[in-house]
């Protein structure tokens, strides 16, 4: 999962804005991957 997550460059970069912008994003790109997940099984 961790290795899913880390292609997106917001991850694997310092990020240097809003704390409350950085969570929305964890959150969607988290649903994402749950999402694309669920599709496989």
């Amino acid at each position: 999962v961790n290795a899913k997550i880390k292609t997106f460059q917001m991850l694997k970069q310092k990020y240097r804005n809003r704390r409350k912008r950085y969570n929305l994003r964890v959150n969607l790109i988290c649903a994402l991957i749950n999402f694309d997940r669920n599709m496989m099984v």
